[in-house]
């Protein structure tokens, strides 16, 4: 039988550096809920919009694979591995931390903000050496239904991590309806809003709304607006 986790957006975690204003589904930094430390396997899901010319200087990371989905922006990205790269809407990037990198992340605009999502996934393997990808994609190929961005396997669209997990973005006509069917039986599935509102398996979410969904092989979603927008990611619920 499924089970629901609801999430509303006015319920996360805030931290505003002026330069920074970030959301945290999850714990992380200063925000500390002990009743919203992961889903599963996904660890943290953060909304961060960051002024022009500012960002995160260099830090560490290690044994994580870490997702960042630009929204808005151009986002400056450097690395111990000896990546200088700009990821913008449309690209998706990822780190496997394993072993321990080091990295700096920048809005590329000195006038306009960028908008982005950060996301922690526990792997399935630890140590390994550490990697960096990034992949653009057609934007157009998620309207009305939903583009996979991220996978297992190397060979499948997106980009991929060590964990048997799989995300996808879907932006919707008002009324318009998709199934989606999870890929391994026993995972989960966390369900973001990014704009627009959504009926979820009969449960209404609101923008930047979260709800995470166990038990189910398949779920069915349903744009209540226009250009409603939502991402789902399918994680393993056994750390």
């Amino acid at each position: 039988m499924k089970t629901y986790e609801f999430h509303a957006a006015d319920s996360r975690g805030a931290a505003n550096h002026g330069w920074l204003q970030s959301y945290h589904t999850f714990s992380f930094a200063n925000y500390y809920n002990p009743a919203r430390v992961h889903f599963g396997t996904l660890r943290v899901l953060n909304d961060d919009t960051v002024s022009g010319g500012m960002g995160f200087g260099q830090h560490p990371h290690d044994n994580m694979e870490i997702i960042s989905i630009p929204l808005s922006g151009d986002l400056e990205h450097k690395d111990s591995m000896g990546n200088t790269t700009v990821i913008r809407h449309g690209d998706i990037q990822v780190m496997s931390a394993g072993t321990g990198i080091y990295h700096s992340e920048y809005n590329h605009s000195k006038e306009e903000t960028v908008k982005f999502l950060q996301i922690w996934v526990f792997p399935n393997k630890k140590n390994v050496t550490p990697r960096y990808d990034q992949v653009t994609l057609n934007v157009a190929d998620r309207q009305n239904q939903l583009q996979q961005i991220l996978s297992p396997s190397p060979e499948d669209a997106g980009v991929w991590i060590h964990q048997d997990a799989w995300f996808h973005l879907g932006k919707f006509d008002q009324d318009l309806q998709a199934n989606y069917s999870i890929k391994k039986p026993g995972n989960g599935v966390y369900v973001f809003v990014l704009s627009g509102s959504f009926d979820l398996d009969g449960q209404t979410l609101a923008t930047r709304d979260g709800l995470g969904i166990r038990d189910a092989a398949a779920i069915e979603i349903k744009a209540l607006t226009s250009d409603a927008e939502i991402l789902l990611m399918e994680v393993p619920m056994q750390i």
